[in-house]
This record gives structure tokens, sequence and C-alpha cells, in this order.
């Protein structure tokens, strides 16, 4: 492309993230990291912020899920071609890994916001002929490999992107870093000139799992076989005092602004790491993408506005809670039809939908519902229910995968009053269908270590109720009896939670389904009207852009050659 659209040209903030969910097609994503910042982009573009998004192409996907015969999950590579979605960037640039040069060009998509503005999604290719065959492999599998192979990949992430926006002549005022696979990028502004406190006020940095698989660390012996003696001189100044390249630490050494993605993330962070000052930007979702159509519809009558100012949902309070009802049966139908296409199974509509559908590993906790097979099946003879999931388990977590295995086994052993079914590859198109569907909404991660959570927000906005332990958004916006329930307390055993969450379904959950039907249809009502209203995509990307990004400031852009004072 030979001229820069004005949006992309005038853009003084990059969010710069390992997965990006622009399409279902577009492959660039794994699971909530991605999903989040594809609908932070999407807000952006509704708020009209200068913002460019940037991610690696990942032209080998994450994983194409299937499940065999036993019930386990097999999982493969999952290839697409940015040339069928997005636009060649001409300018390419170098960086150097391993001690040789890797060459990385950009793909340009654009996304269109409600009113009309626009932004930027850069996808970071390193697949080019004038590379080694090992180094074309940087952008292919998502999460893919090993730590050396992560490593390089972060090195293209964080080093590549402000060296291709600054060929591109985009002048950055903020680098926003969603997570710590991008905390080579400030490295890299200093390594070009600009001081470390410079750099500092330049950078903003968002932690998403106190979970230690999620927190990116290198020893030095690979660092040093790594990374370019310049960039570990620049290190070592940062860090002198350490022994290992630790991504989160290094992001909020070189961070002026740092947060957590709940009130209940906070605290654990600031726990996990004394002294540094994490505040919270609770998460939000996209209500335009999520809302399925029969109920945007109902939406766009009732409060017009809403799709850029998801706020305006608090007045579906004032409505007739049977309109929430009936646009909700439109989705739980096609919900139904797509499990029938997908596994053969045909659901009884009369019966509750109880979904759980997130990323398949130990702390999310998958099989909880299924703890108690035997008192499982007792509650189903008296109320029967459908229970679905999905999810994808990492091909490097074996537990995850157990986890699989298990459901497909229980769901063989049910009764006709309970239905259990796995719905495979996990993704954005059925990610839709089942948050607008489905009527119970399980979450049910050990506490503390989901952060925040998004799924069950986007359940409420189509009048889903959600049943949560008590971790991460739902401390927020939970209302006992109201718009949801909780699975204990936030003291309660978390060893103690399969047994509770199946009392709390005897007692209270479908009890109120099968004999309170107007109170149900309330709680669904009640479900939009506060939690659709609260966790708005666009409420997040204001709190960032007042308090983070400080827009209202008129400061010169920073790039990898500026060196500019604070």
């Amino acid at each position: 492309m030979a001229d820069l659209p004005d949006f992309l040209a005038s853009a003084t903030i990059a969010f710069v993230s390992m997965e990006i969910a622009v399409e279902p097609e577009m492959k660039c994503y794994s699971g909530g990291l991605g999903v989040l910042a594809g609908d932070f982009a999407r807000a952006a573009a509704d708020l009209g912020l200068p913002m460019v998004f940037v991610t690696l192409a990942s032209r080998d996907g994450y994983v194409r899920q299937s499940i065999d015969s036993q019930g386990n999950q097999r999982g493969e590579s999952d290839p697409w071609d940015p040339a069928d979605w997005t636009t060649p960037l001409e300018p390419i640039v170098d960086l150097s890994i391993e001690g040789r040069a890797v060459a990385v060009r950009g793909w340009f998509r654009q996304i269109e916001g409600a009113g009309g503005a626009s932004v930027a999604v850069l996808l970071l290719d390193t697949d080019l002929p004038q590379n080694r065959p090992e180094d074309r492999a940087l952008t292919g599998r998502l999460y893919g490999g090993d730590a050396r192979y992560r490593l390089r990949q972060e090195a293209v992430l964080g080093i590549a992107t402000p060296r291709l926006l600054a060929r591109l002549g985009v002048a950055v005022r903020r680098w926003h870093l969603n997570e710590g696979h991008a905390a080579l990028l400030p490295l890299e502004l200093v390594h070009g000139g600009a001081s470390v406190e410079a750099v500092r006020q330049a950078t903003v940095f968002t932690t998403h799992t106190p979970v230690a698989a999620g927190r990116d660390r290198f020893d030095w012996a690979l660092t040093q076989a790594v990374l370019d003696p310049d960039h570990l001189g620049t290190l070592q100044q940062v860090m002198p005092e350490a022994d290992e390249l630790d991504m989160t630490k290094l992001a909020l050494r070189l961070s002026c602004y740092a947060n957590a993605v709940s009130k209940r993330h906070r605290d654990t962070a600031r726990a996990l790491y004394p002294g540094a000052r994490i505040r919270s930007v609770t998460n939000g979702v996209h209500a335009g993408r999520w809302t399925a159509p029969a109920m945007a519809a109902l939406f766009d009558a009732s409060v017009p506005g809403w799709r850029v100012d998801s706020s305006r949902l608090a007045g579906i309070a004032q409505l007739d809670p049977a309109h929430i009802c009936k646009a909700h049966a439109s989705a739980r139908a096609t919900l139904i039809a797509e499990v029938a296409a997908r596994t053969g199974i045909a659901l009884d509509p009369e019966r509750p939908i109880l979904c759980y559908a997130r990323r398949m590993t130990g702390y999310k906790r998958p099989t909880l519902p299924i703890e108690s097979p035997d008192r499982l099946r007792a509650i189903a003879g008296r109320y029967p229910l459908t229970l679905l999931f999905a999810g994808k388990a990492h091909p490097d977590d074996p537990e995850g995968q157990a986890a699989i295995a298990r459901i497909g086994a229980f769901a063989k052993t049910c009764s006709s009053d309970l239905t259990i079914a796995f719905i495979a590859d996990y993704g954005l198109d059925l990610a839709a269908t089942l948050v607008a569907g489905a009527d119970i909404w399980l979450n049910l991660p050990v506490p503390p270590l989901e952060a925040s959570g998004t799924s069950g927000m986007k359940a409420a906005l189509n009048g889903g109720l959600n049943v949560s332990t008590p971790d991460g958004w739902w401390l927020e916006g939970g209302r006992e009896g109201v718009n949801g329930w909780t699975v204990g307390r936030p003291d309660s055993d978390p060893r103690e939670h399969g047994g509770l969450l199946l009392q709390l379904l005897d007692d209270q959950v479908l009890p109120c389904w099968y004999g309170d039907g107007p109170r149900w249809q309330r709680m669904m009502r009640d479900a939009v009207a506060s939690i659709g209203a609260a966790f708005g995509a666009d409420r997040a990307m204001r709190d960032y852009a007042r308090d983070a990004y400080r827009l209202g400031e008129d400061r010169p852009g920073i790039g990898r050659q500026a060196a500019i004072g604070p």
C-alpha cells in the first residue's frame, strides 16, 4: 500500500499483544487474551481513539481441535493466509536474533467503528524468502514450540513493532503492552536512544494472570543466546539485579502505569509484585459484537446508542422481562440447532442449558460439575438438565486434555435426564452462539487465579445467568439471586466448591427455572441491565484513555530513534 490511511498515520497509541481476535477466519488468537484485544480494538474504533493494534501473524494458528471416539483431544495446526484477509505493507524491517538478521514485514487490517471512525490492526510476519526456514516459522504457531521459540517470537513482537511503526511514520506517544509478551518493546526504545525515564513515561502495562505458567521467564543462558549484545547490555542496565529474564518484571520496571484486570486481581498482583504500583481496569466486552441479533434489535428499539455507550443498557431495567425472554429464545433455538449440527445430539428445549466454555486447564476446573457423578445424576432426576462443554487444551497441558477426556467418558454414562455434550473446536463463531443461547453460564476457577474472565459478561448481555465461584469480575458484578448466583463465599475452601455448586443448583438455581418462571425472567432482564451496562469494552477503553493514555496531554511521540524527556 503506497499511502497510509489517515487513521493509521495519525495514531498516537500502540496496543501490542501476542494475539488478537479480529475475524473467526484470522487464526491469530487462542483465547481470552486475544478476544479481549479484539474487543478493545472495536471499542477504540467506536470511540474514535487514535490507536493502532499490533500482533503476530501466527500463520499456523493455535490448535484445530477434534475429539476422537475415546473423547480425547486431537490438536493440529490451524493455518490461514494473511493475504486473504489483510493488505501487505511495503516497509520491511530487520532485527537481530541469535546473531543473524531476521526480516519482518507487516500486514494491515482495518476495523471500522459504529460511528464511522477506524483503527488499524498490524500483523507482523517473518515468513519471507530472505529468512532462514526456522526464522520464517517464528510467526507460525501461536504459543507453539519450546522456550527458545517463544523468546524469539517475543523478540519479533517487542523489537520489530516500534521499528516498523517508525518506518511507517507513525509517531507513537503511548505504548500499551498487553501482557508481558511485549516487554522487550520498551527495552528496544531505550536501546534506540530514549532515556529510561522517557520510556517509562511512554509505556503502559496490563498484567492478565496470576498463574505462573502464564508469566514468561527465560534463563540467562537462553536470553544471551537469543538477544543481541546491545539489547543484553540495555537489559542489564535496566535490571542489574536479575538472574533471569522475567517479562512481567521487565514490563513493570519500564512502565509508568500498570494495571490488573479486576479489583480482586489488583490485590493479587500487588502481593505477587511487592512495591509495584498496580491499579485496576476491569475487563469489558464489546456489546455490539456479542449480542445476538434478536436481542440487539430489542436494544436498538429500547435504548438507542447502546452500541457505542453500553452504560445505556441500564435502561433495560424498565423493560417488560418477557421481551428479554422472547429475544433470548431466538438465540437459544439457534444454539440447539448448532449442537445438533455439530454433535448429532437433539437437546430438549424445555430443559435449562448450562454451559461451560473456556480454555481447558486445571485451575479453571472444567470437571467441577461432574466431580460427584451420582449426586449430579440424582439432581437431574429431579430437575432434568443439559450441560454443554467447549474449549481447547494447550498441546502441552496434559491436565487440560485429561479433563476433556473425562467429560467425554462421563457423557457416555448419563441417563436421559442428563444430557452432556462436548462441542469441538471452540472459536469466535461457536463462542458467540454459546453465550447467546445458554441459560446458565458456569465460571468455576480456583480463587484467586481467574484474573477477570469475560465470557460470563457476554452471556449476561444475552439474558444468561451466571453461576460463578467468587473470583475475578464476578466479585464486582454479581448480585446474589438478582443476576446470578455465587458458589460459596470468598473465604470458602476451594475443595468444597464441587459440593457447593451441586447444592446451589439443587436448592436454588434449578427450582427457580422449573418453579418460578416470572422470577427467572426478571433475573434475565436484570442481568442485562446490571452487567451489560457496567462491563462494556467501551467503558474499559474510556478508563484507559483517561488514566493510562492521558489523552488530554499534548506530548510528542516517542519512537525507536526519539530521545525525549518526560
